[in-house]
């Protein structure tokens, strides 16, 4: 089979190398999805560079979720060969998603609707299932309350723009420069701030009236993160989500007493199955409603190189997925 092999560490140019592969097999709970769209991700780029803490050993095929459809099954797996699923793959043994065929777990499966494309698919998991988890189980984001989002243009950061925009919260979005602020708007946000054009703490403070916001939905860490500590709430939530800037946000804990806020670490890979299952529903029950929109845009396979490249240097808008094999989708 086909696939993109991270031989060394490097930059995407440097780690990628496309080869042919064995077609791999499901052991006990597995199954095996031939793959249609792979989403591509700051996770991916981090794994070229051995900075993500889920890197595998070399070598190793990247790629955390896919859409695909179900080739063989393991041991104990009651699902149907044929079916169509979206996945998060075994990335983290080095049997991801950009590849013909890949493995996933199969309670890291779920169910894809009949009128959602491959490539919505493919983002879909992740992305939406994080700002669940983030903001209604671990932030108890309320409506009315007011949502900070940084790297609100990426492919993390609009999940939380169109979940929080659907659960009644005024979205404050922060991205870089006016094609990224139109696509933030036109993803929901109701506020959009550009970090380039001065500060954004003074920013916030003037569209809060100085109160700050309630919640902060943050995948970027680093000092851009920590310079917006100062304009939290009372009672308000740091949610530290991803460190795209390469480190995560660091809080004093004075500082966090004195103004009274809390650092919420978010994790939806803790969450059982049964109330993934329960989240999953609720978020595609949201996508029918057209409550969340598509915002994923494709490329052909020989491109991931390039993408992750532009990943990495902040050019790129929204999710990307990686075509891999055409369907009727």
């Amino acid at each position: 089979m086909k696939a993109w092999q991270v031989s060394r560490h490097g930059s995407p140019r440097e780690a990628l190398i496309q080869t042919d592969l064995e077609v791999p097999t499901p052991g006990p709970g597995e199954v095996r999805l031939k793959v249609l769209v792979a989403a591509v991700g700051m996770p991916d780029l981090f794994m070229c560079q051995s900075t993500y803490p889920l890197t595998p050993g070399l070598p190793f095929v990247p790629g955390q979720e896919v859409c695909g459809v179900i080739d063989a099954v393991g041991d104990g797996v009651d699902l149907r060969i044929g079916e169509r699923v979206m996945a998060v793959t075994n990335f983290f043994d080095g049997r991801g998603g950009f590849a013909t065929m890949t493995i996933a777990r199969a309670d890291t499966t779920f169910r894809v609707p009949d009128d959602m494309s491959d490539a919505d698919a493919a983002s879909f998991r992740i992305g939406y299932s994080t700002a669940w988890f983030g903001l209604v189980r671990r932030g108890e984001l309320k409506a009315g309350e007011t949502l900070l989002v940084l790297g609100a243009a990426g492919g993390s950061g609009v999940t939380a723009i169109q979940l929080g925009h659907a659960l009644g919260a005024r979205v404050i979005a922060v991205a870089a420069g006016a094609e990224k602020l139109k696509f933030c708007t036109d993803a929901g946000a109701d506020v959009v701030i550009d970090r380039l054009a001065g500060s954004v703490v003074d920013a916030i403070r003037t569209e809060t009236n100085g109160r700050g916001v309630d919640v902060v939905y943050d995948p970027v860490g680093g000092e851009a993160a920590e310079a917006v500590l100062d304009v939290i709430a009372q009672g308000g939530r740091m949610l530290a989500i991803g460190f795209a800037s390469g480190r995560w946000v660091e809080v004093d804990t004075h500082h966090a007493v004195r103004r009274n806020y809390s650092l919420v670490g978010v994790y939806a890979g803790t969450k059982d199955r049964v109330t993934a299952e329960e989240d999953h529903e609720r978020l595609l029950e949201l996508a029918a409603d057209g409550r969340l929109t598509s915002f994923t845009r494709t490329v052909e396979f020989d491109e991931l190189p390039e993408v992750l490249e532009a990943i990495g240097s902040g050019a790129m808008i929204g999710k990307v997925g990686l075509r891999v094999a055409d369907s009727d989708r």
